[in-house]
């Protein structure tokens, strides 16, 4: 299939039939397209037969109002296009859906509130590249499964009804909304009918990440040891066995309900709590003790309970690594970034809602108690080394389709790299910040990767 970009005019419906579009005669002689023969106009999930009038010295191609309006499509659109003479079908595209949590109609400068600048990077990214994107949410998916209503963005933010993407991304940030019955019969569907490619299908709890990757031999040295927390006895086993340990939420995010147990010398337990103000300390004469206020917590909350490592610091915070980690244009996992997070004066978690500081990684590691003997650059590159090992052990132990992932690593005083957790749905004001004229790497690769997957 041959591919080039084309401008799309939108014309009076007078001025041009609804089945049929005029296209630039190169466009028509390059592909051998046939003239006045019906082909099938394809855009995501929308098909229909139109007859195809050759303009001559026009490189562009002109739609009528009528047409436009089925697409979703505005006038002054740059799409990529492509031909295949065996189906004889002409497609545009790719057409990217991004799915997202909530949108506030009632503010038309910032309908998707504190990700709006993310939305409209990611509309000027796609029109560099020649690809059609629109955001909608749970709410905006009705009965039809052809077409939903989503948001474009045509010098302002409006709604229209769009056919079903080629590729959706699942922005989603909370599990209830992804779990909602009508949001998995949707994607399910769409799969099917339309072979819709959904990528970050779904949120990943830590128990299934340690448990899917610590079958993997190549994997496990990345892994502190790590369990769903049951009952006393194992607590008890990993309190024995480690100075201290971690209790995480395994559907937490951003640092909240983490809980650090240290021994005491007197025998005695110390248990630090994160709040939204710092960090509460407790102190317990037994580890029962400790554990009957954990019980009471564990009836809602399910805990994850962690190896405590002896991570690098800097003044006493403790430092660790998000990478983000993405699929490119031929569908491989790359790093498109890795920062340091150094933990808030307050706080022992590194994550910037609880205080937390970026810096690049080169600066962390000459600032941090790294051991002497550690190469700083070698453990620069075993942090690259660990994140796309991970990504590629997500991919193939876990059944579900990822696009990116946020993966926090760990350096431990020795220059180990630990694997903390993994994120299906990475934050993207973690990396590097929004600038008037930029787009950042990690939206440009996420439109790459949709066109590796759309065929375009």
């Amino acid at each position: 299939m041959l591919k080039s970009k084309v401008a799309v005019q939108v014309i009076s419906s007078g001025m041009l039939a609804d089945d049929a579009l005029m296209l630039g005669e190169s466009h028509m002689k390059q592909w051998k397209i046939p003239q006045g023969q019906p082909v099938v106009l394809k855009f995501g999930a929308f098909r229909q037969n139109v007859k195809i009038i050759p303009a001559p010295r026009y490189e562009g191609m002109r739609i009528s109002q009528s047409l436009a309006r089925q697409m979703g499509i505005h006038g002054g659109a740059v799409l990529r296009i492509g031909y295949k003479s065996s189906a004889a079908t002409l497609a545009l595209g790719p057409l990217i859906g991004v799915l997202i949590s909530r949108d506030y109609p009632h503010l038309p400068e910032k309908p998707f509130g504190s990700i709006t600048m993310f939305c409209k990077e990611l509309v000027d990214a796609c029109s560099a590249q020649g690809a059609y994107v629109y955001f909608f949410t749970p709410n905006q998916i009705g009965s039809s499964l052809n077409t939903v209503e989503g948001w474009v963005y045509t010098g302002s933010w409006r709604r229209t009804t769009v056919p079903v993407a080629d590729v959706i991304n699942n922005r989603l940030t909370s599990r209830k909304l992804e779990n909602k019955p009508s949001v998995q019969h949707f994607i399910r569907e769409v799969k099917s009918r339309h072979e819709t490619n959904v990528f970050n299908e779904k949120f990943l709890d830590k128990t299934e990440v340690f448990d899917a990757l610590k079958h993997d031999s190549s994997l496990t040295k990345y892994l502190p040891e790590s369990h769903l927390l049951r009952n006393y006895t194992m607590l008890k086993s990993m309190c024995s066995k480690y100075s201290n340990v971690f209790l995480k939420p395994v559907r937490g995010s951003l640092g909240k309900g983490i809980i650090r147990i240290t021994k005491l010398e007197t025998g005695s337990y110390l248990a630090l709590f994160t709040t939204a103000g710092g960090t509460r300390r407790q102190q317990y004469a037994t580890l029962m003790k400790l554990f009957s206020t954990i019980s009471a917590k564990m009836k809602t909350v399910k805990y994850q309970v962690q190896q405590g490592l002896q991570l690098i610091e800097i003044g006493k915070r403790p430092v660790d690594f998000r990478a983000l980690v993405q699929k490119n244009t031929s569908g491989t996992w790359t790093i498109t970034s890795i920062v340091a997070r150094t933990a808030g004066s307050q706080h022992f978690v590194s994550n910037l809602a609880r205080g937390g500081t970026l810096s690049t990684v080169k600066e962390a590691l000459a600032k941090s108690n790294l051991a002497a003997s550690s190469s700083r650059q070698d453990t620069a590159g075993k942090l690259q080394q660990a994140a796309l090992d991970i990504a590629r052990g997500v991919d193939t132990h876990i059944p579900a389709h990822f696009g990116e992932l946020g993966i926090d690593l760990a350096i431990d005083v020795h220059g180990r790299v630990w694997l903390l957790e993994v994120n299906s749905k990475p934050s993207k004001n973690d990396n590097t910040p929004l600038t008037d004229n930029k787009i950042r790497p990690s939206v440009r690769m996420m439109i790459q990767y949709s066109r590796f997957l759309s065929g375009f």
